[in-house]
């Protein structure tokens, strides 16, 4: 991490003060001399404290003094001294004597620098990839015309311009274009961020604390600055009334402090969390003055104010929501927006169904589309507009875990509690029938959480580092998931295998359930097995169908209920459903939201991402080794290892992913011909006019 250079003490003196000395028995308490006009924290909570003992009467004295960098370049340094020493009214003369010391170390200071740096940028293991002086990201073009309009469909609806509460439906995309973070991600690396609202941030080895010093020229679009107040009420705010994601991320934070009016200092000695100080770096900043935290857990359609590139200029409920370029955004010149929002209008138009939303694009209502449907990419654009080059279809590569489906028992329900009932029902999945009949064999099958990636734990044999992680849980992991050699359940791809049926039945038997006729009952009670499988649109409605079909062939009875996307969100949030498809979405750096998704804490909190209500100590304790590691290595092994014990835990069916990001674009709309790292990146896009096509 490259820092800024400032002047720093690292003395060891010895010296007598000339003061009586108490009873040996009376208590010490602490004394503060001040030099200077800067307030430091006490030595606990700081890095750069140099340490000097002496003696008052042949006691132990402690003192701590730290030079700070003057706030007005051209003053001088000042310095705080704190001694451990006899009371105050014990030490007549002890001010004047340590405000000597102080100014005399001061004299001392320019001939004993050491050299601390304030960072520009940090990354989660080892250093930032690009040097300091960057220009532009390696996936942007610095020349990007600015100008034009982007409108961009989105599947689904929204009631809410809130996107960081659990109740309604919030807009997409107001993240990063209208509300921004303290840093910003390099997205040609796994985890490392850099200055955006923060020009600088510094933090120990140990990551027990953060320091964000605030861009002097950053502020909201309407001319407000951006300061260190904004910062920590955003974060008291998002602690206290936000999502659960933030609240548990949040709340590691000991104390908060501004250090001064750009400066804020996080504390977060015990948090054991060496990704903190990044989460805390992607904490969005919101402005104090335009927020009623009273309200703010209710969903609302008010525009909100950000400090980000663009502002909200219309807002059609539940259809439309219209940004405009903030012509005053005083972050445009950075290095890392270089090259970035170059569209003066975007526009989110949004659609209840999946048909209407593929026709509104091929129509030239909206401009880009994402597609992750074989079939239809095969032959759904089989379009004019396709085959004059109007329309471009590409396919773009990423180096980030892919994006795989799944469907996610509800262990939350007695019916799934019993393992050998969900290994049965997923062994009952056609896999190979569907793919093949229905998406060309396009699709891959997913058989991890980390899908074709290094974190993946999927046919490599668990090394020492794991192995050592995982001997304390040694029942929680299958044989064959841990030496490498398991695979998801395969069919014969006929739609009825018989020998996964056989294999199913005698794990139902095992757990309970006999085949009585054509039904399947719990034996006993004479229940039959029935549960529901809740979906959103028409594409996973075809697959479950399917998948109910073969369930059937056992005497299980799964009802596939398609409801609305208002529905869907909230019946989700609230666990209330027995079985939904779903796909967790994965970086190359996971961490803090690890525990959001599995972890025991999350399971009984409506609104987390633990939908499959899983409660285990062993994975607790890998996602805490994932985020104390400190070399890449370490960690990758706790991902793995985590990976290791979500599979044997059998908590999903897993379904597909697609090996590339499959993208078609109107051809007024242009990208850099440099793909990140995380592949396409719409804000890195312009509008090519279409007298340039011609």
């Amino acid at each position: 991490m490259c820092r800024r250079k400032s002047t720093l003490i690292d003395l060891r003196v010895n010296f007598l003060a000339f003061a009586g000395a108490q009873n040996a028995q009376s208590p010490e308490p602490s004394f503060d001399a001040d030099c200077g006009n800067s307030v430091t924290p006490g030595p606990a909570r700081s890095p750069r404290i140099a340490h000097f003992h002496g003696k008052i009467k042949h006691r132990p004295i402690f003192c701590y003094i730290r030079l700070m960098p003057h706030a007005n370049r051209g003053q001088p340094d000042s310095c705080r001294l704190m001694l451990n020493a006899a009371a105050p009214s014990a030490i007549p003369a002890a001010p004047a004597v340590f405000g000597a010391l102080c100014g005399a170390l001061l004299a001392l200071a320019p001939m004993t620098p050491a050299t601390a740096e304030a960072a520009y940028a940090i990354a989660m293991h080892g250093a930032p990839a690009m040097a300091g002086d960057f220009t532009v990201v390696p996936y942007a073009n610095a020349e990007a015309p600015k100008g034009g309009r982007l409108v961009q469909g989105v599947l689904g609806t929204f009631d809410s311009l809130n996107p960081f509460i659990v109740k309604g439906l919030p807009a997409q995309s107001l993240r990063g274009y209208v509300i921004e973070s303290l840093m910003a991600r390099g997205y040609d690396e796994p985890f490392s961020l850099y200055g955006l609202l923060a020009r600088t941030v510094d933090s120990d080895d140990a990551r027990s604390y953060v320091t964000f010093s605030l861009h002097p020229a950053a502020r909201f679009s309407d001319g407000v600055p951006v300061t260190a107040a904004d910062v920590i009420f955003s974060w008291q705010l998002l602690r206290d009334h936000a999502r659960p994601n933030y609240r548990t991320y949040y709340a590691k934070v000991t104390r908060a402090e501004a250090l001064d009016e750009r400066t804020v200092r996080f504390d977060l000695a015990g948090a054991a969390d060496r990704e903190l100080p990044l989460i805390l770096g992607l904490m969005p900043v919101l402005p104090k003055h335009a927020i009623d935290a009273a309200a703010f857990e209710e969903t609302t359609l008010a525009k909100p104010i950000g400090s980000g590139p663009y502002a909200v200029a219309a807002v059609d409920p539940g259809k439309s929501v219209t940004l405009k370029r903030d012509p005053n955004y005083w972050g445009r010149d950075l290095p890392i927006n270089r090259g970035l929002w170059n569209f003066d209008e975007l526009r989110f138009d949004y659609y209840r169904d999946a048909n209407a939303y593929f026709e509104a694009f091929k129509t030239g209502l909206f401009d880009v589309r994402s597609e992750n449907d074989p079939s239809r990419w095969q032959t759904g654009y089989d379009v004019p507009a396709v085959r004059d080059g109007r329309i471009v279809k590409e396919a773009f590569t990423n180096g980030l875990p892919k994006v795989a489906s799944n469907f996610v028992f509800n262990t939350r329900r007695p019916i799934f509690a019993d393992i050998r009932v969900r290994q049965a029902i997923s062994l009952l999945f056609d896999a190979e029938w569907i793919n093949h009949n229905f998406f060309f064999d396009l699709y891959r099958r997913s058989a991890s959480f980390f899908d074709g990636s290094e974190l993946s734990a999927y046919h490599r044999p668990a090394d020492e580092r794991e192995r050592a992680l995982l001997a304390p849980f040694a029942d929680n992991v299958q044989a064959s998931v841990l030496d490498g050699t398991w695979s998801p359940p395969a069919s014969d791809g006929s739609g009825r295998d018989r020998n996964t049926l056989r294999e199913a039945l005698k794990l139902l038997g095992a757990a309970g359930y006999e085949l009585n006729g054509t039904t399947l009952r719990e034996r006993g009670s004479g229940r039959p097995f029935r549960f529901e499988i809740m979906v959103t649109n028409r594409d996973d409605e075809r697959i479950a169908l399917s998948f109910a079909t073969s369930l059937s062939r056992a005497g299980i009875e799964a009802q596939v209920r398609l409801v609305d996307a208002v529905q869907y969100d909230q019946r989700r949030i609230s666990f209330d459903f027995d079985m939904l498809q779903y796909r967790w979405e994965q970086s190359l750096s996971p961490g803090n939201e690890q525990s959001f998704y599995w972890g025991s804490a999350a399971a009984d909190e409506q609104g987390s991402r633990n939908y499959m209500g899983v409660k285990s100590p062993a994975i607790d304790a890998m996602i805490a080794v994932m985020l104390s590691a400190r070399e890449r290595p370490d960690f990758v092994a706790a991902v793995r290892a985590l990976d290791r014990l979500l599979i044997s835990g059998c908590y999903v069916v897993p379904l597909f992913y697609l090996p590339e990001q499959w993208v078609a674009r109107w051809a007024t709309i242009a990208h850099p011909a440099r793909t990140s790292l995380f592949g396409y990146l719409p804000e890195t896009w312009w509008y090519q006019p279409k007298r340039a096509l011609q």
